[in-house]
């Protein structure tokens, strides 16, 4: 057991300690929040860059222990190239009786969307937005249970609680550029499924938020579906082609009127099938937009980007595309690859309503540390030819 203990180093930053193994190297504090912190560091036997996140006292109540179980679980499971995930998972404890820590290792990304300045090249935008169809497409069928992850905001991979919200499968329902990682190869990898919140002024992350989510969510007027996320894909490829925010609502009353005068108004069929009498009111109440046209929005576009985006910004959620058909459209001819959407396997998402003692959820997190087995990931040359810089 020493020679095991031996392979781990001890170092103390911004007063937390830290224990890993000697091969993760020049540690660095990247990102800190509620739940735990981040640092980035370098993998000696690989020569590649890592985010490690070091939950903050994961056992200290049940409530602390099952969110660091799911978030566990759900990490391991995500087995994506577009959707981050585990590299790794320590533990310096030699056996369950000294297990009080555990620290999860996922890949470093440069940046991110938000940070990505200038309007992008059609065979770019092309290509991220259909990474980030990829990396929905399959987390629609992850996730069998009755009920759906929600996710913290931000773009660190570290830090918030998951809830449930209606619908089945996994639905992100924040995504937003800050989400959205990328690397110099313009490969690109959606945050926060589960994952936390790194620290932020409250009220910034919640106006930046605003102006993706799909109206259904800004009003809660009716069940969300998965093609919430279609909304955020649309309002961010819309962004992405015109190098500016498609709708910068000052509110969410504002918000809601600037989709509209971009949708149109709906009328009395959508109407009914709000649920709040307050939300019907309130449409009914509007004064009379007419849809936009799309080739006028989105001057430099080509047929197809125009086309995709008129079926992706679609106030109906149930008219709107899912990631599948979205994934079909012609917009993507040429670059369609059935690999990149292989069939998920089931979550098992069993535990995820249990009510357990803290230290069966200790148990039962060590067991997962444990069974950690490394995802082999798929080179693809194709993923070399763009880079975010040309």
């Amino acid at each position: 057991m020493e020679s095991h203990r031996a392979r781990f180093v001890r170092e103390e930053i911004n007063s937390t300690t830290w224990e890993v193994p000697d091969k993760y190297r020049a540690l660095k504090q990247i990102g800190t929040g509620a739940y735990g912190s981040v640092c980035s560091a370098f993998n000696d036997k690989t020569g590649e860059k890592v985010a490690i996140k070091k939950l903050h006292r994961p056992f200290q109540s049940e409530i602390f222990a099952k969110r660091a179980y799911r978030e566990l679980r759900l990490l391991k499971h995500m087995k994506h190239e577009n959707v981050i995930g585990l590299l790794d998972v320590f533990t310096p404890a030699r056996g369950l009786e000294d297990f009080h820590d555990f620290y999860l290792v996922m890949p470093y990304m440069y940046t991110d969307l938000s940070k990505v300045r200038g309007l992008l090249t059609e065979d770019r935008v092309q290509f991220l937005v259909y990474q980030m169809l990829c990396g929905l497409q399959v987390c629609r069928t992850h996730r069998q249970g009755h009920a759906a992850w929600a996710v913290g905001p931000d773009s660190v991979p570290a830090l918030s609680f998951p809830q449930y919200i209606h619908g089945a499968g996994i639905i992100h329902r924040d995504l937003k550029p800050g989400n959205l990682a990328v690397n110099q190869d313009c490969q690109l990898k959606i945050l926060d499924f589960g994952l936390a919140r790194h620290a932020e002024p409250e009220m910034t992350g919640y106006v930046v938020t605003r102006w993706y989510r799909a109206p259904e969510v800004i009003l809660n007027w009716m069940h969300y579906t998965q093609t919430v996320d279609i909304w955020s894909v649309g309002c961010i490829m819309a962004e992405m082609i015109n190098g500016k925010t498609l709708f910068k609502g000052k509110d969410y009353m504002d918000q809601l009127t600037q989709i509209m005068r971009v949708t149109g108004v709906p009328g009395p069929e959508f109407v009914n099938k709000l649920d709040s009498q307050e939300a019907k009111s309130y449409v009914s109440s509007l004064p009379h937009y007419p849809r936009k046209d799309f080739s006028t929005l989105f001057p430099r576009a080509s047929p197809e980007a125009v086309d995709l985006l008129e079926k992706m910004l679609v106030l109906d959620a149930e008219a709107r595309l899912t990631a599948s058909k979205a994934l079909d459209h012609a917009y993507f001819d040429g670059l369609r690859d059935p690999e990149d959407c292989p069939d998920p396997l089931p979550y098992d998402d069993s535990y995820d309503n249990a009510t357990l003692p803290l230290e069966e959820w200790r148990r039962l997190s060590f067991k997962e540390v444990k069974s950690f087995v490394p995802f082999p990931r798929r080179d693809s040359k194709r993923r070399n030819t763009l880079t975010m810089s040309q």
